[in-house]
């Protein structure tokens, strides 16, 4: 009775880790939420839409440029890896959409467009504000 004791213990360990190893990268990677720009220019709230990821502009330093709080900047984000999204990225400076991607690391969101097949590309970094 023991040895199958011992056995059904370890099973149990097994699984408890194998739930937790499951549920702790989702949390971990979860965007959802309000992230400052580096700058401390702007704030974009990132929530689901559909089953991808968006962000929209939440707050603006300065509100006389020609981006807009409530303006869509990133749609389409899906997942490609474990912390990482595809997708697109709209700039309000020059009125382009770029090919988009998301790299988040504990607290910091790397955002980045690209044109050219991935030739040039611009990165912004944010900080969770939530």
């Amino acid at each position: 009775m023991p040895v199958r004791s011992t056995l059904v213990k370890g099973a149990l360990v097994a699984l408890g880790l194998a739930a937790a190893g499951a549920v702790a990268p989702a949390a971990a990677q979860d965007v959802t939420g309000t992230w400052l720009r580096d700058t401390g220019a702007s704030r974009v709230r990132f929530a689901k839409c559909g089953d991808a990821m968006c962000g929209t502009l939440a707050w603006l330093k300065d509100t006389a440029g020609p981006a807009k709080v409530g303006q869509r900047i990133f749609y389409d984000m899906k997942p490609d890896g474990a912390g990482k999204w595809k997708g697109s990225a709209f700039n309000p400076e020059d009125g382009k959409t770029y090919s988009g991607t998301m790299t988040l690391s504990g607290d910091s969101l790397t955002t980045s467009g690209c044109v050219l097949g991935g030739l040039v590309c611009r990165s912004v970094k944010w900080a969770r504000a939530n």
